[in-house]
């Protein structure tokens, strides 16, 4: 039997189960954890009128800092008729033509992508109070791109490649590992080819927008905005 409507939540789960101890008070109210940032701050003479260039100043910062994966970013996709998801992917390149990642082009991104070629790009360096938030078309890189990268890779990263129909519902675990062994089996001498449907996608930016963490929450925030003549107009937005 449905719950009378005044019974639930907001977020449709019953009160009491919504609580984290029924009667007490959570040890901790998520709203009250904050951070003032305090270790730089951003003006627009700080900057370089590239955004590429500042890009890799920034980027270079954070390996230096020795950051876990630098170049982890957060990617976010929609479909035709406006319905998002974003996951994490990692940086592989970039260069003034974008920003590169490599996927299966038939998991939901790729779909989605392919279907609805516009993309949203996060990168968050906590430690170093920093943000960049890439938008722009998407398009695959070359063939010989995909190839170059691929046989990088390592031998198991190839061979995972082949072992996963990405974002398809599986029953268990065993299938993947049963694939993967079947496939170590059939490539033994290490000659794995790239999968046609595997392979690289850029980020081709019209907006980068640089956020640098500021006390009480003033943060910066400096935009470069492609023009159609190739160069970049900035913007300081308010925080």
């Amino acid at each position: 039997m449905d719950k009378p409507i005044n019974q639930l939540s907001k977020s449709g789960i019953p009160p009491q189960e919504n609580a984290v101890a029924i009667g007490q008070n959570p040890p901790f109210a998520i709203a009250d954890l904050r951070k003032d940032y305090t270790l730089k701050g951003m003006q627009e003479t700080d900057i370089d009128p590239n955004p590429f260039v500042q890009f890799q100043q920034w980027f270079e910062q954070a390996r230096a800092a020795q950051l876990t994966e630098p170049n982890a970013m957060t990617l976010a996709t929609t479909t035709t008729d406006g319905k998002p998801s974003a996951r994490i992917v990692l940086l592989k390149n970039f260069d003034t033509r974008g920003f590169v990642f490599y996927t299966n082009y038939k998991s939901q991104k790729g779909q989605e992508l392919a279907e609805n070629p516009q993309a949203s790009l996060v990168f968050w360096w906590a430690e170093l109070e920093r943000q960049v938030r890439i938008c722009g078309g998407v398009e695959k890189v070359s063939e010989n791109e995909s190839d170059e990268y691929f046989y990088s890779r390592p031998l198991n990263s190839r061979l995972g490649a082949w072992t996963s129909n990405q974002s398809e519902i599986i029953g268990d675990r065993n299938v993947l590992e049963q694939r993967f062994q079947e496939l170590q089996n059939q490539y033994i001498d290490g000659n794995v080819p790239r999968p046609q449907y595997w392979g690289g996608l850029r980020v081709i930016p019209t907006e980068i927008e640089f956020w640098q963490g500021r006390p009480s929450r003033l943060h910066d925030r400096l935009r470069y905005t492609r023009l159609e003549n190739g160069s970049w107009k900035i913007e300081r937005l308010s925080p």
